[in-house]
């Protein structure tokens, strides 16, 4: 079977062990086959009890703590993880299934393969809901909006981005949904005079609060969201759209 990436990956399947270097497939498979699970990184904070074995952070895997684990799949994805440790894994004799996620679309069929093709197992049913929820039209007031993810320097989702296409499906326009970076730098007054009526400030990767970002804009409204209803993909689908919609419609 081949990944999001084309590359061969050999496993015996049903898969009994994994390893999960990504905290939204992390909790997809805690959701799905809590048992199969057996390592994590640091940053995979959801279910809140998750009990495995850590490999320390998505950019600096413990690639010698994942071979003692003896997984029989490592998941990845190409934008949380590095090349090559996905490289120096496969050379290991360590099987690596990696995803490219970049629209909520692609999230589910993604998924889709990976349950089925790369752990051999069925499709879950809350990815069956979560595909339900975001079929759905737009319920959104139309908006132009910005989403900072990071401050010092600060820097905005761009395009060809999953956060991007989610505000998209939620009735939103990404003020700089048509930068040609899919994270760029942005001054700050730049984004504040947007012309955006809203600037959305999640708590991950920076974590914005109601005293660290929301003082920083003079011209422009904000909002403070989880970023796991806006970054996430896996079970928190199947409520990050109605949480979304009630925290941005009250604002």
């Amino acid at each position: 079977m081949n990944d999001d990436l084309g590359h061969a990956v050999q496993v015996e399947r049903p898969a009994r062990r994994v390893v999960s270097l990504v905290p939204s497939l992390t909790e997809a498979v805690a959701a799905t086959r809590p048992e199969t699970l057996v390592g994590a990184t640091d940053w995979c904070t959801h279910p809140a009890d998750l009990d495995v074995a850590r490999v320390r952070g998505t950019k600096n895997p413990d690639r010698a703590a994942i071979a003692h684990l003896h997984p029989d799949l490592v998941i990845a994805n190409r934008e949380e993880n590095r090349e090559l440790d996905v490289d120096r894994l496969r050379r290991a004799g360590i099987p690596v299934w990696v995803t490219e996620i970049e629209t909520v679309g692609q999230s589910f069929s993604s998924m889709r393969r990976l349950f089925v093709d790369g752990l051999g197992w069925d499709v879950p049913d809350w990815l069956d809901e979560a595909e339900r929820v975001w079929a759905e039209p737009a319920r959104l007031a139309p908006a132009r909006v910005a989403l900072p993810i990071w401050r010092d320097p600060w820097m905005v989702v761009g395009s060809r981005t999953f956060t991007g296409d989610l505000l998209g499906r939620l009735g939103l326009v990404n003020a700089f949904g048509h930068h040609q970076d899919r994270y760029p730098h942005v001054e700050l007054d730049v984004i504040d005079a947007a012309g955006t009526d809203l600037v959305i400030l999640p708590d991950e990767p920076y974590v914005f609060t109601p005293v660290d970002g929301p003082e920083a804009f003079t011209h422009t409204p904000t909002a403070l969201v989880p970023g796991r209803a806006l970054t996430w993909y896996g079970p928190s689908l199947v409520t990050a759209r109605s949480e979304l919609e009630a925290l941005l419609s009250a604002t």
